[in-house]
C-alpha cells in the first residue's frame, strides 16, 4: 500500500525532526523544507497528500505560501502557528488554509488533525470535465458510464486528475504507484498508460490523456 506523503515546511530543525519522527511512526512518508521557496518547489515536484506549514519562515511569511499554493493546488494545508488570535485564524482560513494548530501542541492532537484532513480528501470525488473518480468506492466514470479499470490504472488516473495539465514523467509515476520498485528500463508504466488510453477512447474520451514525447503523461486541464 502506498504511504501518504506529508511535506513539512518548517525552519526550526528541532521541531521538524520531532514532526518527522511522529509522522513516520504513524506510517507516513515525510519530506522537509526549511524555507518557503524550497517548500513551494518541493510541493510542485512531489505532490504531497498534505502540507504542514510553519508561518514564521526565513524568506517570506507562511500566509504567502498558502496563497501561492492555492493558485494551482487543492492539497490540504495545516498551519503551525504561535499566533493565537481570532483575527489571525480568520486570515489564515481566508487565504486557503484548511486547519491550524497552535504551538506548542501535543503530537496526538497534530496526528488527529492530519488524519481528519486526509480522510476528508480521500472521500471527495475527483472530477475533470466528464471524468469522475470516487476514491472511497474505487469507481471511475466517464460521461456517467462506468470506466472499468485495474487497480493500478485507477491509481494512475487518480494521480493525474489531482493536478490536471501537470506532466508526470515515467519515473515519477513509477515512484508514486510502484514505490520505485520497477526495474530500470521497465515498460510497465507505458503498458498501463496504453491500456488506460484505449479504455478512455472506447468511451469517446479522445485526447483526454496526453503523451508529451520524451517527458511523460498528463490529463488535459
Amino acid at each position: 500500500m502506498t504511504k501518504q506523503r506529508i511535506l513539512v515546511i518548517e525552519d526550526d530543525l528541532d521541531i521538524a525532526n520531532v514532526l518527522r519522527m511522529d509522522l513516520e511512526d504513524a506510517g507516513f512518508e515525510v519530506h522537509h523544507a526549511d524555507a518557503a521557496m524550497t517548500g513551494l518547489i518541493r510541493a510542485r515536484e512531489q505532490s504531497p497528500d498534505l502540507i504542514l506549514l510553519d508561518l514564521g519562515l526565513p524568506d517570506f511569511d507562511g500566509g504567502d505560501v498558502v496563497q501561492r499554493l492555492r493558485k494551482n493546488s487543492s492539497v490540504p494545508i495545516v498551519v503551525l502557528t504561535a499566533r493565537d488570535t481570532v483575527d489571525e485564524k480568520v486570515r489564515l482560513l481566508g487565504l486557503g488554509a484548511d486547519d491550524y494548530i497552535i504551538k506548542p501542541f501535543h503530537p496526538e492532537e497534530l496526528l488527529a488533525r492530519v488524519k481528519v484532513q486526509l480522510r476528508q480528501r480521500g472521500s471527495e470525488a475527483l472530477t475533470l470535465g466528464d471524468l469522475e473518480l470516487d476514491p472511497q468506492k474505487r469507481l471511475a466514470r466517464y460521461k456517467e458510464d462506468e470506466l472499468r479499470l485495474s487497480p493500478k490504472e485507477f491509481e494512475i488516473l487518480a494521480l493525474l486528475i489531482r493536478q490536471p495539465g501537470r506532466v508526470y514523467s515515467r519515473q515519477e509515476i513509477g515512484q508514486e504507484i510502484w514505490q520505485g520498485r520497477l526495474p530500470e528500463g521497465s515498460n510497465v508504466v507505458d503498458v498501463h498508460m496504453a491500456n488506460l488510453r484505449a479504455k478512455l477512447r472506447d468511451m469517446e474520451g479522445y485526447g483526454l490523456l496526453r503523451t508529451v514525447r520524451g517527458v511523460g503523461y498528463a490529463l488535459r486541464g
